[in-house]
């Protein structure tokens, strides 16, 4: 059993590629941080941004999430950025590597590795919707590359819909790796490819086994509201929620970071607690750092 899936509580890192933008300078093309592995300066600014969560979860006696810099690494967004599929396998065990570095470094935190997988499409605004078996076909490949490292688990991040799920969880099956389903919501609680939040989980939950369930990438206020009844919700055991409280659209408009106000933003969390009753995972997306992290934790503990 995934260490996360008990009864302490596991924070995770915030937005680690906003903050790779806008606190550090560095362009993100296709909002890609895994090329950075490629770069000494790009290296250690990705183990620089671990530092503070490690620091942190030492401090509060808590575990840690911590994901390997590979949410953009798989086919599309490496074809575009002039990538091919051996390129792609070695910067996945490269990500990886460096994550478990950090892990050994602070070998008296209790650090879960995940292997993060993101969708083939865009997160916020996805052009269209591929089938399952679409969706196991092109991420097999990033997750058996996964197999083959010391990740712990599967982590897939800012889904749009359930299809592309069941997909990554088959594949993840497959190999034998334990893996999370994470969602992403529009400012009405639902997809943006337009399916409940609960809908989605159960789609999943019929086609493949998944360890456990998140929504990331969205306000609370998002989505708080849909959480009032069903089953469902005990399969949800993390949260990972933007520091803005606009809308996907309007942040894909917005030239500058909106990092919120992080005691605003862990004031949501107990509340997302009394309705989620596994909720076990906490931490942050898009806009937040360890101030945001930090402040999650103290609203928690």
């Amino acid at each position: 059993m995934l260490p996360q899936l008990g009864d302490d509580l596991y924070l995770t890192d915030g937005g680690m590629e906003t903050w790779l933008v806008h606190e550090r300078g560095f362009e993100l093309p296709q909002f890609a941080s895994f090329p950075l592995l490629d770069d000494a300066r790009g290296a250690e600014a990705l183990r620089e941004y671990f530092a503070p969560y490690v620091e942190l979860a030492r401090a509060q006696s808590v575990g840690l999430v911590l994901d390997a810099p590979t949410w953009r690494a798989s086919s599309h967004w490496g074809e575009l950025l002039g990538f091919d599929a051996a390129a792609l396998a070695d910067f996945n065990r490269r990500a990886v590597e460096l994550v478990d570095d950090v892990r050994k470094e602070a070998s008296d935190v209790r650090i879960v590795l995940g292997g993060c997988v993101g969708p083939c499409d865009d997160a916020y605004a996805p052009s269209d919707q591929i089938s399952a078996e679409d969706a196991y076909a092109y991420h097999a490949s990033q997750i058996e590359t996964f197999a083959q490292t010391t990740a712990d688990f599967v982590n897939a991040l800012t889904l749009t819909y359930s299809a592309e799920g069941v997909g990554i969880a088959r594949a993840a099956n497959d190999v034998g790796l334990p893996v999370a389903i994470s969602f992403t919501v529009e400012t009405d609680g639902r997809l943006p490819g337009g399916e409940t939040l609960g809908d989605a989980i159960a789609a999943v939950d019929s086609a493949a086994a998944v360890d456990y369930f998140m929504v990331n990438c969205a306000h609370p206020t998002h989505f708080v509201d849909v959480l009032g009844a069903g089953d469902w919700r005990g399969r949800v055991w993390g949260v990972r929620a933007n520091a803005s409280m606009r809308s996907h659209a309007e942040l894909d408009e917005s030239d500058e970071l909106d990092s919120g106000d992080p005691r605003e933003l862990a004031s949501h969390y107990p509340a997302l607690r009394e309705r989620l009753p596994n909720l076990r995972v906490a931490g942050g997306c898009c806009g937040t750092d360890e101030r945001h992290i930090a402040a999650i934790c103290a609203a928690l503990v």
